[in-house]
């Protein structure tokens, strides 16, 4: 069996076997099929579709291409979470501390930025000393002392999905439906977890800028849950516009130690309380939603949400006294309020022009093993459907280069339209 034929293969639109499958993905882990060739069938895969079948033995086959953990000795029941991606997304910072403050447990391994979407791992390594890269001991001793785990992902576990990924950035290959079907379920089956609630965002600032493709990868994602014997819930949500106020890896940090202040912007808290409730109900903490959300945001009221995070935050190596005191984080030598050229009602702000411009400004990366700027981004100040008068803060650019900052002030003014009449504002779930 070659490489080259499983290729050719795809790229004439052939189903490929599970053995061909297998090949392939241990032949990727291994390091015997090179990154050209991964790149090459990525590409086949994202123009020419998989069935369910090839999704499943992919998904498997990834899983297993290193170690499974196994959960059952460790916690009761293991719930764990991931979103497909978006900007502003910085959701797990303030679902997991608050779910764990509950008495849930949850050992979550993340992933770096994704083409215009930002990478939980990018946005916890603003804060210094914070490790990432723990053992699968490491792993396990901390979710059972503290309940609470948030790193990335193990080399031992999916290592194939781990070289995949990474390619995936860089080869335009990010919205194959498989592979990122694929790649969430490897990394949640392997990871250990029990039950799974998956954040599938939909929009212009999504991989699934429509309800058909999002639904469909949600059902793909749902049967392959079902097909490894985990629990899965699906939810839709809007990212039309960025979730929250903040887009960039430190002012995001700061943005979810607002929120777990019992502050923060009304979406983002809402949105996470809504996915914070449904793993509890997957946990079987509670009976409902209602429950499941009146639970979350008593952790948040009585602090023991922040106290969460700090004990992550401490039990990771990170320096716990930038999280006490967020003014510690370092900021960007250039910060301009843009105000808003006309009056009217904000019609759109759009999220891709606002990733991408991100990105650019330094906060993402154009390609595999560029550094990041943690200290870029923005602050959007306004929402689809809110008035606005001429004159009035529009957003708010944090750069360290004039050139880059110039040209994503225009970017981010481009991404906002208004209109003279009253605009409906965007819903935070679909279904």
């Amino acid at each position: 069996m070659r490489a080259v034929d499983i290729i050719i293969k795809k790229r004439d639109k052939g189903e490929l076997t599970r053995e061909e499958i297998r090949f392939f993905v241990s032949g990727l882990a291994s390091g015997r099929i090179p990154d050209y060739q991964a790149a090459a069938w990525a590409m086949a895969v994202l123009l020419n579709g998989m069935t369910p079948r090839e999704v499943t033995d992919l998904t498997l086959a990834m899983a297993q291409s290193g170690e499974v953990l196994d959960m059952s000795d460790v916690v009761k029941i293991a719930v764990d979470k991931h979103s497909t991606g978006g900007v502003g997304d910085k959701t797990s910072l303030v679902v997991l501390p608050a779910v764990a403050a509950c008495g849930l447990p949850v050992g979550k391994m993340s992933g770096r930025g994704l083409g215009f979407s930002g990478g939980t791992l990018d946005k916890m390594e603003s804060i210094p000393g914070y490790r990432v890269d723990l053992s699968n001991e490491e792993f396990e001793k901390q979710l059972k002392q503290i309940g609470l785990v948030l790193c990335g992902q193990s080399k031992d576990l999916a290592p194939a999905d781990g070289k995949l990924y990474s390619l995936r950035d860089v080869t335009g290959t990010v919205q194959s439906i498989p592979l990122i079907a694929s790649s969430v379920m490897s990394k949640k089956i392997a990871g250990g977890a029990h039950a799974v609630v998956l954040d599938v965002k939909v929009g212009n600032g999504a991989f699934m800028t429509n309800l058909k493709d999002a639904r469909e990868l949600s059902a793909l994602m749902t049967k392959i849950g079902e097909l490894a014997g985990r629990k899965v819930v699906t939810l839709l949500s809007d990212m039309n516009q960025p979730l929250g106020c903040a887009v960039g890896n430190t002012l995001e940090v700061i943005e979810a130690i607002e929120t777990l202040h019992g502050g923060g912007p009304h979406d983002f808290r809402e949105h996470c309380l809504h996915v914070a409730a449904h793993m509890l109900v997957l946990g079987e903490t509670v009976p409902d939603v209602q429950a499941g959300r009146a639970l979350a945001e008593q952790s948040i009221a009585d602090g023991s949400a922040f106290a969460k995070f700090r004990q992550l935050v401490q039990a990771q190596g990170g320096d716990v006294s930038y999280v006490d005191s967020p003014d510690k984080f370092p900021r960007a030598a250039l910060i301009e309020e843009v105000k808003a050229p006309q009056s009217g009602y904000i019609e759109q702000v759009q999220a891709r022009r606002v990733g991408e411009a991100s990105v650019a400004l330094g906060a993402g990366r154009s390609k595999k093993g560029d550094a990041i700027d943690h200290a870029a981004g923005f602050v959007i100040h306004r929402k689809v459907g809110e008035k606005i008068k001429e004159g009035e803060p529009l957003f708010t650019v944090h750069a360290n280069d004039k050139k880059k900052m110039s040209e994503a002030i225009e970017a981010v003014m481009q991404a906002h339209t208004f209109d003279d009449f009253p605009v409906p504002s965007l819903p935070l779930f679909y279904e």
